[in-house]
């Protein structure tokens, strides 16, 4: 089959289009006939192998997982042992291993079915982003359909793909949201529910504590020292870190992540780090919610599987408006 694959670190030129074996789905497993998969900056940090600090789970000198890619959407082509919540035929969603290929295998736990009338690009857009922003927003933030109204989101890093997956639920659930972007993303981001845009080419976020407070912020992008984001807060307003950017090659953003909890210890706001959960319960949510249309993931381009590199460079300028997916033909 063909796919994508990368021998060792580095920026996008690493990646090479080739034909591998075919993989075979193990117990518990399912093949996936791929028609799409998601570029996510998750996708680039474990090209990249930076931050360092993430190299012993992933591979010390190489990647154990030659072939890239986890976001995917797609057909059944076969199943493995044990597997009762799919057969072959079946079109799915969710999260894989070495998606940018023909054929990839993924866990029974980790894939829903695709809503009939949601397109294999819109679907493969989805997990990573539309995972991490439901559990952030619903699970920390305490903010789901009942419970969003008069509520205060910001939202750092809102025009990405999780940034963008999170203005439109945070809006969706009844929330006043805040969405920081550059200006050309304010369009974007706006249309997807967002009440407020500041365009951080422009101006940065008033962290003096005189400026406006909100119930949970979202920093998914940058290195803002923790104190500064918490002068965004209310008295007993949530912070969630997703991740982090721009932190040096050894420790990236992670650093304030993992101090995040313990400085919550000592105040009575609450600093969180993100982990998504990867489980079909949120999924099969993240499919109800494509399916009638309050998540719309902003697609910027569909390209080819071999297209691959240029899709990565384009996602390291930071200059992709929502997301990107490749297409497998």
């Amino acid at each position: 089959m063909k796919a994508i694959t990368q021998q060792r670190y580095g920026s996008a030129e690493v990646l090479e289009y080739t034909d591998v074996p075919r993989p075979v789905p193990k117990k518990g497993e399912v093949l996936v006939r791929v028609r799409a998969a998601g570029v996510d900056r998750g996708v680039w940090h474990l090209m990249t192998g930076v931050p360092y600090v993430v190299r012993p789970a992933i591979g010390l000198r190489a990647p154990r997982e030659k072939v890239p890619g986890r976001d995917l959407a797609g057909v059944v082509a076969a199943v493995g042992a044990g597997v009762t919540r799919f057969e072959e035929g079946d079109e799915v969603f969710g999260i894989g291993a070495g998606a940018y290929a023909e054929y990839a295998r993924a866990r029974e736990g980790k894939l829903v079915h695709k809503p009939a009338g949601v397109d294999f690009g819109a679907a493969a857009a989805t997990p990573f982003g539309g995972l991490t922003a439901l559990q952030a927003i619903r699970d920390i933030g305490g903010i789901g359909a009942a419970g969003g109204a008069g509520r205060r989101v910001l939202v750092i890093g809102a025009g990405g793909g999780v940034g963008t997956a999170a203005v439109a639920l945070a809006a969706a659930y009844g929330a006043h949201v805040t969405g920081v972007c550059s200006g050309g993303k304010a369009d974007l981001v706006r249309s997807l529910g967002a009440a407020e845009i500041v365009d951080h080419t422009l101006q940065d976020l008033d962290t003096s504590g005189h400026g406006p407070r909100y119930d949970l912020v979202l920093d998914i992008a940058g290195n803002r020292p923790l104190g500064r984001l918490r002068r965004l807060l209310t008295p007993r307003g949530t912070l969630v870190i997703v991740g982090g950017e721009d932190g040096g090659r050894w420790f990236g953003g992670l650093g304030r992540t993992f101090l995040a909890p313990v400085r919550s210890l000592f105040t009575r706001q609450r600093l969180c780090m993100m982990v998504a959960s990867e489980n079909h319960r949120d999924l099969a949510t993240l499919a109800d919610l494509l399916a009638d249309g309050t998540l719309r993931p902003p697609l910027e381009e569909a390209l080819p599987l071999a297209d691959a590199a240029k899709a990565l460079h384009r996602l390291e300028t930071g200059r992709v408006r929502g997301k990107l997916v490749l297409t497998v033909d």
